[in-house]
């Protein structure tokens, strides 16, 4: 203990970062555990309302230098002559109507406010929230006579604690939970305690993550009480044996005996109810050390396939007959590095994981169990199998919800200090910390200590990380060495030996971020003689994801590539309230903070709100571990099982024909294959006909669907945990030309008019295209429909610099070259033919005889020309054709180097539907490989496009490419008056390695010295 009262200077001391504070301690007393539960210790839960009052200038800096015995000044300034409000615990002060919300990425928040240098803390901004709350205690002696302690799971970023106005402790590492003694201090009646939260401490130098700077209680807070022998920590090491048949448990209890008296302990393990092992020792002393081992035979191994756990019950029974019993889950397996490469009970693992921040657009941080619940099952439902902790220890209830399921963890440590060695990107470290700083070191290495011990008895948890992004130095290398000290059955991470190889030996493992797939080959080729990891890769800001497949590739040919971790899962965005009551997700800047990075907390592949992102179905293709295949020249289905452990008896297999995009015929087959190992089976064994071919010119797609084949805690039977497709092209009949009655053609000064069936069309020589296209009364045209070349710049886009090379497409987008009085007409056969020749580009009309118009799109390549965004013909359609169906790839939008996880088939939508929530708007909702698409009003008018010598791609939006560029919300966008329809020959990928300056792969650019050109016709009519 440093001091008995407060110290406002322990704000700015790095070499303070507890006061009175408990020793760190597994959780096995966290009261909310639904599968667990601690008998014997009395909690009281103090969440829910509490008072507060928020100090934008702290009466107590007055004080700075000054002190008293009793730290009576520092209390009075803090609690006394308040005007009280309430709040919410958990819950950030930001979201709660004080202060105000601040992103920022590697800056540090007061960077351009405040000159400073570690561990200097901006006075001039820096604020505090004080808190009370006031519980009762009434006839249960247990509060007054045992020990007694207040647990804080998480605050914001130091505090200071009183209860019943008697000085109580202080905290910083607010990701893992700060423990006080109430011992003596608690009485019969109304009890008090009271919090002092400060925005920034010289923690504040390490806490510099990527993310929303909130402040504040944000986690719960819970009294408890323990008997006079309590169990204070567990420390089970549930190992398997060598041949991985038998586990071996090793359970470590630390026990606390007031009296000094006798005891005894018991340990039970259970199997689903049955005994497995029972084991009974005696204790004597204040403090004492039991360890209990025993062999388990044909042990049941815990996996992210197969997460089974055993029942641990230990009883703690004191002289006088007293127990206090603690039942907990525990998950045997064994993690190491075999032959260079980490296995989990002994096989070589495949982390296909992603960054997880905890966010909720209400909530920041505060995220609650039906959260996290959510989270999980997403995970499971998309074939990701391991979580990053980005960058600091999460929830306890998220450990236990990740043994349950089976989730492998990273589990990483509350650091990071970007800002102080990384500025503009460049690495320039001459002020980082906490490098080699001995005045660091104690502070960086509790941070390590506090998340092992509260965590280590998670199955899930198979690596410890360093943090994130510090550089390095030695203070980093003691947290390593502590790790591998302490808990040799996992291994240790750290990235930023990246940046510094004289310290490589902190982590086990070479850990890279954002390395191209091929410079990740080149580096794997040579080695450095460890498992290699992407702890961070495709970096999913805004329209992402795309080239993943690269990165798998790796996965494939390359033993020690053993996978990453995607960034990240959720957008950080803050629920905002519009004057029309409709919430919005606002970020960084939104809330007039600066310095910010904007919109790039917004990365996940979902939504704010939780809602599934288009990039997350590619996500869930390229993660999947069952396989399927289609080989139509040899007429075989390859299923290939790339799990672990499991056999494929826990799925099921469907076949599935479409008939140009319907349902035709589905056949349900079985697989066998062990895990690594591949299925083949012909089309004969699964029920085709041996001789079948399709003869009738129709387009047909196989499809093979992964399917569980019962339920499980994440999904029910019947799941779709992956798929595959093969096409077999058709043979469409092309129209007869003498079909139908000739075009009729009606020539004017500045327009020339054409007729065909029942539509009837307008070409104007002044506007330079197709000025009217009628079917039954129903205009179909608002503007002529025009080249376009530009697509609203995506954030890769403008972060690779491509949308500024490229920028004249926008202009020659946005500025047609029209080419007035220059259209060719012919007439053939009854049909006529218009050409409209631009600098760039050339649209050629064929009105048809049976009925149809038919479209042929040209761009000329040119020599220097810059790549193109997009290169297709768009149309203004009136805002009634609301509904659209097509057959191509769906539902998901999808791009050239993200389509993985779409399919062929039939879908349907609306424009609204199809304008994703990317928080800044940008290119959306474009659909590949399309064969037709239909739009529709409600009174049954349509109007149909369909292709030609090759499928299409396009997009149907409510907004038009300007509006989408301009807006930097999308709430920000004008009320939809028309509908706009992009049909387009060639689609730039979106990319997604980086958003900061990875291209995309050369096969997905579109060249702009090579000609373009594709075709389609255009109808419409009535229901």
């Amino acid at each position: 203990m440093i001091s008995s009262r407060p110290e406002l200077s322990w704000l700015e001391d790095p070499g303070v970062y507890e006061v009175n504070r408990r020793k760190a301690h597994s959780d096995h007393v966290f009261p909310f555990f639904k599968e667990a539960k601690a008998e014997g210790i009395n909690v009281l839960n103090l969440d829910g309302t509490w008072k507060f009052v928020w100090d934008e200038k702290p009466p107590e800096y007055g004080l700075r230098g000054l002190s008293d015995e009793t730290g009576e000044r520092f209390f009075q300034a803090a609690f006394w002559e308040k005007d009280w409000k309430e709040i919410q615990v958990p819950g950030h002060v930001q979201l709660q109507g004080y202060d105000s919300c601040h992103y920022v990425n590697t800056m540090y928040p007061w960077d351009g406010h405040s000159e400073l240098r570690p561990p200097s803390v901006p006075w001039e901004d820096n604020p505090a929230g004080s808190y009370i709350r006031e519980f009762t205690i009434g006839d249960d002696e247990a509060f007054l006579k045992d020990r007694v302690f207040v647990s804080f799971q998480g605050v914001e970023t130091a505090f200071y604690v009183w209860c019943n106005q008697r000085f109580v402790g202080y905290g910083e590492d607010g990701f893992t939970p700060s423990e006080y003694e109430l011992t003596g201090m608690l009485h019969r009646g109304v009890n008090r305690l009271e919090v002092r939260v400060y925005k920034r401490s010289s923690a504040s130098w390490i806490e510099d993550q990527d993310f929303f700077r909130f402040t504040g209680i944000f986690r719960s807070v819970f009294v408890y009480c323990v008997p006079p022998v309590h169990l204070e920590d567990i420390f089970v090491k549930a190992d398997l044996t060598e041949d991985g048949r038998d586990g071996r448990l090793e359970a470590e209890l630390t026990v606390e005996s007031q009296n000094g008296g006798c005891y005894e302990a018991d340990l039970e393990l259970e199997d689903n109810g049955q005994m497995v092992l029972a084991r009974t020792e005696k204790g004597q002393g204040e403090r004492n050390v039991i360890v209990f081992t025993g062999r388990i035979p044909e042990v049941k191994p815990w996996s992210s396939e197969t997460p089974f756990r055993y029942l641990l019950r230990i009883t703690l029974r004191d002289e006088k007959g007293r127990e206090e019993i603690i039942t907990q889950y525990i998950g045997f397996r064994r993690f190491e590095i075999k032959g260079g490469l980490m296995c989990i009970n002994g096989r070589p693992i495949a982390f296909h994981g992603i960054n997880r921040h905890e966010f909720d657009w209400h909530r920041g941080r505060a995220v609650t169990e039906e959260d996290m619940v959510s989270d999980i099952l997403f995970l499971k439902r998309h074939n990701i199998n391991a979580v990053r902790t980005c960058h600091y220890p999460n929830q306890s209830l998220w450990y236990e919800f990740c043994d349950r399921y089976g989730i492998y963890l990273m589990d990483e440590a509350n650091l990071e200090s970007h800002g102080s060695w990384q500025k503009m990107g460049a690495c320039e470290p001459s002020w980082n910390v906490p490098g080699s700083l001995p005045q660091w070191r104690d502070c960086t290495i509790d941070r390590a200590r506090s998340m092992m011990e509260r965590d280590k008895n998670h199955p899930s948890v198979l690596i410890w990380s360093c943090g994130n992004e510090s550089y390095a130095g030695e203070d980093i290398r003691e947290m390593g060495r502590l790790f591998k000290k302490r808990d040799p059955g996992r291994l240790v991470h750290y990235e930023g030996v990246f940046w510094n190889r004289e310290f490589e030996d902190i982590s086990d493992m070479e850990s890279q971020m954002y390395t191209p797939p091929e410079k990740v080959r080149e580096f794997l080729e040579h080695g450095n003689g460890k498992p290699f990891i992407m702890c961070e890769y495709m970096h999913a800001m805004g329209n992402s994801l795309g080239g993943m497949d690269r990165y798998m590739e790796l996965e494939y040919k390359y033993p020690a590539y053993q996978g990453g971790f995607v960034w990240d899962m959720i957008d950080q965005a803050i629920a905002v309230k519009k004057s029309d009551g409709k919430e919005y997700p606002a970020y960084g800047g939104d809330f007039g903070d600066r310095p910010t990075d904007w919109q790039f907390c917004g990365n996940g592949i979902l939504y704010a709100d939780r809602q599934i992102s288009p990039k997350a179905a590619e996500v869930k293709a390229q993660y999947a571990f069952v396989r399927p295949r289609i080989c139509l020249e040899e007429r075989m289905v390859e299923i290939e099982n790339r799990q672990i452990f499991s056999d494929l008896s826990g799925y099921e297999f469907v076949l599935k024909i479409l008939r140009d995009g319907e349902d035709w015929r589905e056949f349900s087959f079985e697989a066998a294959a062990c895990a690594g190992e591949t299925d083949r089976q012909s089309f004969e064994t699964i029920g085709l006909e041996k001789d079948w071919k399709p003869k009738d010119g129709k387009e047909y797609v196989l499809k093979i669907s992964v399917r569980l084949a019962s339920d499980t805690l994440w999904a029910e039977k019947g799941y779709e945990t992956a798929f595959c497709e093969a096409v077999i092209p058709g043979r469409p009949e092309k129209s007869k030309s003498n079909f139908g009655e000739p075009v009729t053609l009606i020539h004017g000064d500045v327009n020339l008019g054409a007729r065909t069936g029942q539509m009837e069309l307008m070409f104007s020589y002044q506007d330079g295209g197709m000025v009217s296209l009628k079917q039954k009364g129903r205009q179909w045209l608002l503007r002529p429909p025009m080249p376009v070349y530009w697509r609203a710049s995506t954030d890769n886009d403008r972060g690779n610099g491509f949308a500024e090379e490229s920028r004249i497409w926008l202009s020659k987008t946005w500025f047609p070259d029209l080419s007035r009085g220059k259209v060719k007409i012919t007439e053939e056969e009854g049909e006529a033919r218009f050409s409209f020749d631009m600098e760039d580009a050339a649209v050629g009309y064929c009105v048809r005889r049976d009925g149809r118009l038919g479209v042929n799109v040209t761009f000329h390549g040119k020599k220097g020309y810059p790549g193109l965004p997009v290169f297709g013909l768009g149309f203004e359609l009136p805002k009634e054709a609301d509904r659209f169906f097509w057959y191509g790839r769906g539902p998901w939008e999808n791009y050239p180097d993200r389509k993985a996880g779409t399919g062929l088939g039939i879908y349907e939508s609306t424009p609204l539907e199809q304008l994703s929530r990317y928080l800044k708007p940008q290119e959306c909702g474009m659909h590949m490989d399309t064969r037709w698409l239909t739009l529709q009003t409600v009174q049954g008018e349509w109007i149909r496009f369909e292709a030609e010598e090759a499928p299409f791609h396009f997009s149907v939006l409510p907004c038009s490419i300007q509006e989408l560029e301009n807006a930097r919300h999308r709430e920000e966008l004008p009320e939809s008056f028309r509908t706009c329809v992009l049909i387009a020959g060639a689609v730039r990928g979106v990319g997604g390695n980086d958003s900061w300056g990875a291209p995309v792969y050369p096969e997905y650019e579109i060249p702009g010295d090579r000609d373009i050109t594709f075709s389609f016709t255009v109808s419409a009519g009535i229901a």
